[in-house]
């Protein structure tokens, strides 16, 4: 069952940690398969801003673009079709490591234009299948913000592993209802 942390504390009233509340799942029978925090994955990634989208001079497909990233002005050469002046999206500067292509980017020289990270698409950061352009944010994005926070994805999610004698916890209430009664927190009224 996955649950997130969010979603938990709707219904426990707890100033637990995380870690804390998944030691406690597992003492109390409820196994912790995983968690997943896309707030670390995606902390890398922030919001920025095409100020300029030229034809590339050496490829028909690629464009060459100003991107502001909030800090800096850098050349990003880019192949989305959907790359236009103007258009607000998902900056990833070198050094990123970006899931969805396995790959961490380098400072490159693409067909004799410097590129210094990269616009993304939402199958890049595995937040949807969609790969056929960068992703585009409304022209009102916090422009140097981090991605994760305002996309509303820095909610932790927690798996666990239900046998068949739990079936009282195959919901979130239930859950909260055991951390609460382990002395976790209290249980917030319905």
């Amino acid at each position: 069952m996955k649950f997130t942390l969010s979603w938990l504390k709707e219904h426990l009233e707890t100033s637990a940690t995380l870690q804390d509340i998944t030691e406690r799942l597992t003492m109390l029978g409820l196994e912790v398969e995983s968690v997943t925090d896309r707030a670390k994955i995606l902390a890398p990634f922030s919001i920025a801003r095409i100020v300029s989208a030229e034809k590339h001079p050496n490829a028909d497909r690629l464009k060459v673009c100003v991107v502001d990233n909030g800090k800096e002005q850098v050349n990003v050469v880019c192949g989305a079709p959907n790359a236009r002046m103007g258009l607000v999206g998902v900056f990833a500067p070198v050094g990123t490591y970006i899931p969805g292509s396995d790959i961490t980017l380098k400072k490159g020289n693409i067909r004799g234009a410097e590129s210094n990270g990269m616009m993304c698409s939402a199958a890049e950061l595995q937040t949807a299948d969609d790969s056929e352009g960068i992703i585009e944010l409304p022209a009102d994005a916090p422009v140097g913000l981090p991605y994760a926070p305002y996309a509303k994805l820095d909610d932790p999610v927690i798996e666990i592993k239900l046998t068949p004698n739990r079936a009282d916890c195959t919901g979130v209430r239930g859950i909260a209802r055991d951390l609460a009664a382990a002395g976790l927190g209290q249980l917030k009224p319905l």
